[in-house]
């Protein structure tokens, strides 16, 4: 099969200029974005479409020319293309999993010690020119993390490597996850209303889908700890935004860390930037350099795969 590609919106991967795309395929076209008007003439004569994050509907992917024969979306979450439209159109859909699993599950690990040691607070304070911090005693909370609980929701790639760490620092560890497993290497097994209730922190590490859409809400929240973090690196559709903030405004939970949103980029006018427990960071944990090269070479494998008809990484 012809291995013509043509990549939608790769400044998303590309955004500085040190990511190349041309050894993905034999023949490849790079745009930096693509309007929804524009995605039917990008994408006519091409064998396989790569996008990232890129919602992409399925009133679009019905009109596909015939050419097209897989879509690779360069992550590991392909919530945003319509499966429904691409079985109907007996497309192949494949993704890249775990690419940046050691990086995002240190993100996570960077919001549980960051909050731990209220350092978002200590910076704000710094740059208000507050010294007490030094000067008097310390003004802000500081707890270890060894003895803690940390709950998490989901046990793949990331979600393991989060659990090595944690483990490491001597946290206890509950997981709540669709398949029922015993449990195993320290790691203790329970429901997901145990987990929320039991859990210094919640770290969220599945998939978004119409079962998992709002798994934080304004009931799990109140099942939480009012000591208790939530961390979220996987999907922002995953938690209820206002439940959250409001949750957090009474006091229900402490605070949180924040890699995804509901919607991003998140909006200007958002409490989460200005709250003293609450960590916000773009969508950075995939985002290493390391990563994003890896990432291309991973889309380079998948597309090579099927272009010899031993199609990797199908998710369709």
């Amino acid at each position: 099969m012809n291995d013509k590609t043509v990549v939608l919106n790769g400044s998303v991967v590309n955004y500085d200029g040190n990511v190349d795309y041309s050894s993905i395929a034999s023949d490849v076209v790079v745009y930096d974005q693509t309007p929804e008007d524009k995605i039917l003439e990008r994408v006519d004569g091409f064998n396989i479409v790569v996008t990232k994050e890129m919602p992409v509907s399925g009133d679009i992917i019905r009109q596909f020319p015939d050419s097209v024969k897989m879509i690779c979306e360069a992550g590991t979450g392909y919530n945003n293309i319509d499966m429904d439209a691409v079985h109907e159109k007996g497309i192949a859909l494949c993704n890249i999993p775990a690419y940046s699993t050691q990086r995002v599950a240190h993100t996570a690990v960077m919001f549980i010690l960051n909050l731990a040691s209220s350092m978002q607070k200590q910076i704000r304070m710094l740059e208000e020119g507050n010294h007490d911090n030094f000067q008097k005693h310390l003004m802000v909370n500081h707890m270890e993390v060894n003895g803690k609980t940390l709950g998490v929701i989901g046990y793949g790639n990331v979600g393991q490597e989060i659990i090595k760490i944690a483990q490491a620092l001597g946290m206890k560890i509950l997981v709540s996850t669709r398949t029922p497993r015993k449990d195993q290497n320290g790691i203790h097994f329970t429901t997901k209303e145990d987990l929320f209730k039991q859990s210094d922190f919640v770290s969220l590490n599945c998939p978004l889908n119409e079962e998992t859409k709002h798994t934080v809400n304004k009931e799990t929240l109140a099942m939480m700890k009012p000591t208790a973090y939530l961390i979220n690196t996987a999907r922002g559709g995953l938690v209820d935004e206002k439940a959250l903030i409001q949750a957090i405004q009474d006091g229900a939970i402490v605070g949180a860390g924040l890699d995804v949103q509901e919607k991003e980029p998140l909006a200007d006018d958002s409490p989460l930037y200005d709250m003293d427990e609450v960590i916000i960071t773009p969508h950075m944990g995939w985002r290493g350099l390391e990563t994003r090269k890896r990432l291309v070479s991973l889309i380079r494998d998948n597309i090579q795969a099927f272009a010899k008809g031993e199609p990797i990484n199908r998710v369709d």
